[in-house]
């Protein structure tokens, strides 16, 4: 029997070869980190190690349910909570936020009654050793200025976060 070659067939083969060292390349540059605590700055995320691949690391923003914002304002504010945050682990820990782009850049959207509640919820995140960006507005439009709208709260690990943001309801 005589075989014919097909050039796709080479094409298709060159094709799947190089996805494939492409895809242990990428691994091995941006794969998972083993030891968490490492990567969270202090031994708190320690046992986060035993925890599943997906959902390790997650932002949330936690927005001011009191101050009736419209909806453009509250994308906006939290919008610049993600952007501050960003900046700070950028610089403080370029490996988590590694970890946290390579999950997909997870952001949860969260709401807290008050002013009060929000300080609370920064003291908290403080003590677990997290990022931390709390917004102010300008009072340009709708909100009187200096108010404190939006607290973002990571990027970091998710049993972390979830200590400080876990028992708020969805905004």
């Amino acid at each position: 029997m005589d075989y014919i070659f097909h050039p796709g067939a080479l094409t298709l083969a060159a094709g799947i070869a190089c996805g494939v060292c492409l895809g242990w390349r990428l691994r091995g540059r941006y794969g998972r980190v083993r030891n968490h605590s490492s990567i969270a700055g202090n031994d708190v995320g320690s046992e986060a190690s035993v925890m599943g691949e997906s959902g390790d690391f997650k932002m949330v923003l936690v927005v001011r349910n009191d101050l009736k914002m419209g909806k453009g304002k509250v994308a906006a504010q939290c919008s610049h909570a993600a952007v501050s945050a960003y900046k700070q682990i950028q610089k403080r820990n370029p490996d988590l936020l590694k970890q946290w782009e390579y999950c997909g850049q997870p952001k949860v959207v969260v709401k807290a009654p008050d002013e009060a509640s929000l300080v609370e919820l920064l003291s908290r995140a403080k003590q677990l050793g997290l990022t931390v960006s709390l917004i102010q507005d300008a009072g340009l439009t709708q909100i009187a200025p200096g108010s404190r709208t939006v607290l973002g709260v990571g990027p970091g690990l998710a049993n972390l976060i979830d200590q400080v943001t876990g028992q708020l309801k969805l905004y």
